[in-house]
């Protein structure tokens, strides 16, 4: 299956007053259509600053990347990826659906389109009803499914997600896991996820990308044996401990390199 993410001996050197900052060194990585890959090291390894490369957000000094054979410009320039950052960033003036809107207004799709893309993707993220809320009366929670559904009211086949759960307490983030694979598989999107923790990234991947300290790079890629479908119970398995396991020990000859 062709590569919906392609990226091939990637670098990414930040000039700053104290010298430069070897963010990404030699990173190359395929993410084929359908899949959910997580990327997961320490903090300042290069996970956010290689998403943000996807998202045309940040500009590699070497190698090559390419979003669905595009450059990422090209592809930010298609909408052909929605981005979830780490806070729901949702405008406290505007109602949840006029948040969910906003992209489709820019994009000048018409109102009765709108009406039907809010409703459809509120139902995705099991908001429906709350359309007329405005964001401070809604969760923590609840308002980082209503940036989800921003992501996805423009329909990219492409989610891009930036530790979007990192802030919520233990039992919302759990509920947030299980209802993202339930919208992953709904959707059949293209999901590449950053996140700090080991459980949440064995439970929702198919493909777990380990990266090293600075200069990032990718140090293990593991191909999820786990089923498809994963209760949250999925956890105290003995198939998701050895997965869990190889992902600590990735980490740790991560940092023995270094």
């Amino acid at each position: 299956m062709s590569a919906v993410i392609s990226a091939r001996d990637l670098d990414l050197t930040f000039q700053t007053n104290d010298g430069p900052i070897h963010a990404l060194k030699g990173v190359s990585l395929d993410i084929t259509k359908g899949e959910f890959v997580s990327f997961i090291g320490p903090s300042g390894c290069g996970k956010t600053t290689f998403l943000r490369v996807m998202a045309d957000l940040e500009q590699p000094t070497g190698g090559t990347i390419a979003v669905n054979g595009m450059t990422p410009e090209e592809a930010r320039k298609q909408r052909a990826y929605g981005y979830v950052f780490q806070a729901a960033g949702l405008y406290p003036w505007r109602t949840i659906g006029g948040n969910i809107r906003l992209p489709l207004e820019i994009m000048g799709v018409p109102k009765a389109e709108q009406a039907e893309r809010v409703a459809r993707v509120l139902d995705l993220v099991e908001l429906s009803g709350f359309e007329k809320k405005f964001p401070w009366q809604l969760s923590g929670g609840m308002q980082q499914r209503a940036s989800i559904a921003r992501a996805l009211s423009f329909d990219a086949d492409i989610l891009l997600m930036d530790e979007p759960f990192g802030a919520l307490d233990e039992i919302v983030r759990d509920h947030l896991n299980e209802q993202l694979l339930r919208l992953w598989d709904r959707t059949g999107k293209t999901i590449a996820f950053v996140t700090h923790s080991i459980p949440e990234a064995v439970y929702l991947s198919t493909k777990i990308v380990v990266m090293s300290p600075r200069p990032g790079r990718i140090s293990d890629v593991i191909e999820s044996p786990l089923p498809r479908e994963r209760p949250l119970d999925i956890r105290d398995t003995p198939e998701f401990l050895e997965v869990a396991h190889r992902v600590r020990e990735g980490l740790r000859a991560g940092h023995a390199d270094t």
